[in-house]
C-alpha cells in the first residue's frame, strides 16, 4: 500500500522540493505551509509520516511534535524535523520533543529518501507477530516488542522510535559490544547518509530518559571509537 507521508514546511521552493522528491520515491504527499493545519487533518486522516520544519510561523514544529506525543492516538506516529540550524543544541531539542529523525538544511534528495526509508524500514508490517517471547526482561527494565513499551522499575518511559530500537538492540546483545557501524546500519539503514555524531546523540537524549549517566554508567557503557554495550544485569 502507498505510503502517505504530510510534509509541513512553509518556504514553498523546500517544500516544493521535498514532495516532488518524496513523490518520486513512489509516496503520497499531502503539503502544509503551517502546524496548526497540518494538526487538523492529522486529526482526521493519520498519515504513515510527518515532517515538519522546526522553524514555521505560529507553532513550531517542536511544539507540534509535542503536541502529537501527548495524544494516545498520535503518539507513535513517525516524525521527522527539518531544520537549518546545524548545532548540537537544536538536535537534542528536537530529539527531546520527541521527534524520530531530523535532517538538516541544505540536504540532498538521497539523503531524504534514505531517511525516510529507514523508518519505514523498522516499522512493524501488518499482522506481523512476533515469534519468540514477546517480552525483554533485562536489569530495571521491561520492553514489550509487540507494544513497543519500554517500562523501568514499573514506570513506563517514553521513548522515540529509535531511542526505542537502540534500547532493543542493545538489551538483546548485552553480552557483546555493539560496534558504531552496526548500530547505524540496524537503526538508521545500511544507506544511511548522514554524520556518525546522530548515534551519539541519540544515546545521549536515552541515556538521559533512562536515568543514565555516561560519566558512571548503570546501564549503557561507551566503548570508546568502537561502540556501546548494555550492562545492566538481565532475567
Amino acid at each position: 500500500m502507498e505510503k502517505l507521508i504530510y510534509v509541513i514546511e512553509d518556504d514553498e521552493s523546500i517544500r516544493e522540493l521535498v514532495r516532488m522528491a518524496l513523490t518520486s520515491f513512489s509516496y503520497k504527499v499531502v503539503a502544509f505551509d503551517n502546524a496548526e493545519d497540518a494538526l487538523k487533518v492529522i486529526d482526521g486522516q493519520m498519515p504513515d509520516l510527518a515532517l515538519f520544519d522546526i522553524m514555521l510561523p505560529g507553532m513550531s514544529g517542536l511544539e507540534a511534535t509535542k503536541r502529537l506525543r501527548q495524544s494516545p492516538k498520535t503518539k507513535g506516529l513517525p516524525i521527522i524535523l527539518l531544520t537549518a540550524k546545524d548545532n548540537e543544541i537544536d538536535k537534542v531539542a528536537g530529539l527531546d520533543s520527541g521527534a524520530d529523525d531530523y535532517i538538516t538544511k541544505p540536504f540532498g534528495v538521497m539523503e531524504l529518501g534514505a531517511r525516510v526509508r529507514s523508518i519505514f524500514r523498522r516499522l512493524p508490517l501488518p499482522n506481523e507477530t512476533v515469534q519468540s517471547d514477546n517480552k525483554i526482561v533485562a536489569s530495571d527494565f521491561i520492553i514489550n516488542i509487540e507494544t513497543r513499551e519500554v517500562l523501568k522499575n514499573g514506570d513506563q518511559i517514553a521513548l522515540t522510535f529509535k531511542e526505542y530500537e537502540l534500547l532493543r538492540i542493545l538489551i538483546k546483545e548485552r553480552n557483546r559490544i555493539v560496534p558504531r557501524a552496526e548500530l547505524l546500519n540496524e537503526v538508521w539503514g545500511f544507506d544511511f547518509i548522514g554524520e556518525s555524531r546522530t548515534l551519539d546523540i541519540h544515546i545521549r537524549t536515552l541515556r538521559q530518559k533512562l536515568g543514565d549517566h555516561a560519566d558512571a554508567p548503570k546501564y549503557i557503557k561507551t566503548i570508546r571509537n568502537v561502540g556501546y554495550r548494555f550492562i545492566g544485569e538481565s532475567s
